[in-house]
């Protein structure tokens, strides 16, 4: 994701808010995230991703998700048909940077 592509598409919280508040802030748990402009309290399909992004932040790493915005938004809308994520999706969106840099086995 670019950082300002949303994370938080019900209340349009951009990955570059998350970052910023995620470095002010320094949150101790992924739900204080909630803090920032509401991000995780509408539809609650992106809090397994704010719980990748706070992971990785207090691991010292740049807060990212290795997913296009375009997928991230068609995969909510498949969560919002079927009240149920597409795990591949959030695999995707959450592997570590070495995972998405291995090819395929």
């Amino acid at each position: 994701m670019h950082p300002d592509d949303h994370v938080c598409l019900c209340f349009r919280v951009s990955l570059r808010k998350i970052r910023t508040y995620l470095n002010r802030e320094d949150p101790p748990v992924p739900s204080l995230i909630s803090e920032c402009l509401g991000a995780g309290t509408g539809c609650q399909w992106c809090v397994p991703f704010l719980k990748h992004l706070h992971a990785q932040h207090q691991r010292g790493q740049t807060p990212d998700l290795h997913i296009s915005p375009q997928r991230y938004a068609e995969a909510r809308t498949g969560y919002h048909k079927s009240n149920s994520r597409d795990e591949g999706v959030v695999r995707q969106a959450t592997e570590t940077e070495a995972e998405h840099e291995r090819p395929n086995e």
